[in-house]
């Protein structure tokens, strides 16, 4: 598939590693320009452009950005992308360490990824974002194997949630629906399932506790 990965930190550079080396064709961008990521592009094959052009022409496009950067992201992004677009939304809300607050997020009571979308124009789905970018690279495993992790996919398109589940699980992971983006808040930071590295039934079980009053430390 051709993918378009806007944001290349930790996650973005370890699904770029991935994603390229099963064979995805990968463009790959960042806020500061492709010329800075020359050496991931070498690396990887990927190739690197404008954070305009990431999205063009791609069938997934993954969002991989501080949350607070988001609504900088270039207008029209996905003006240019393959016809049923589908967009992964790999955000978190870290109001007190990174983003600031949010009134959306705190005021409204939208989710992370509720919020997301309505900033870039385009229905998400919710994954990796309680994922460590290391296991990107060190704890996939075959299907079927005991210690293969599992995550959760949050996502209102069943079309577009099945699209990113079975990317998922070529990846090397098993997968949990997470329900709606009105769900998502039962992976966002400070839950249960939030960085657990677990098979499938623990994962189910850490999203059915998860409580909808966000903790203290993950407020505005």
């Amino acid at each position: 598939m051709k993918i378009g990965i806007i944001g290349a930190g930790n996650i973005g550079g370890n699904l770029t590693r991935r994603l390229t080396a099963l064979g995805h064709d990968v463009s790959v961008a960042n806020s500061r320009g492709p010329h800075t990521l020359r050496e991931l592009a070498d690396e990887t094959g990927a190739t690197p452009v404008r954070a305009e052009e990431a999205a063009r022409g791609v069938e997934i496009a993954v969002v991989t950005v501080p949350l607070k950067a988001v609504p900088d992201l270039p207008s029209g992004l996905f003006d240019e992308a393959a016809e049923g677009l589908v967009v992964i939304d790999t955000g978190n809300y870290y109001p007190r360490r990174r983003d600031g607050r949010i009134p959306g997020i705190e005021d409204e009571g939208l989710t992370e990824s509720r919020w997301t979308e309505r900033q870039i124009g385009h229905p998400v789905v919710k994954a990796f974002n309680g994922t460590y970018a290391q296991d990107l690279l060190d704890r996939h495993r075959p299907a079927g194997d005991p210690e293969r992790m599992a995550l959760p996919v949050a996502g209102d398109d069943e079309a577009a949630k099945r699209t990113v589940r079975d990317l998922i699980e070529e990846l090397g992971f098993d997968t949990v629906d997470a329900g709606g983006i009105d769900d998502s808040w039962r992976q966002q930071p400070g839950t249960p399932v939030y960085g657990l590295r677990a098979g499938v039934d623990a994962v189910t079980r850490a999203l059915a506790e998860a409580s909808p009053e966000r903790p203290e430390e993950f407020r505005g």
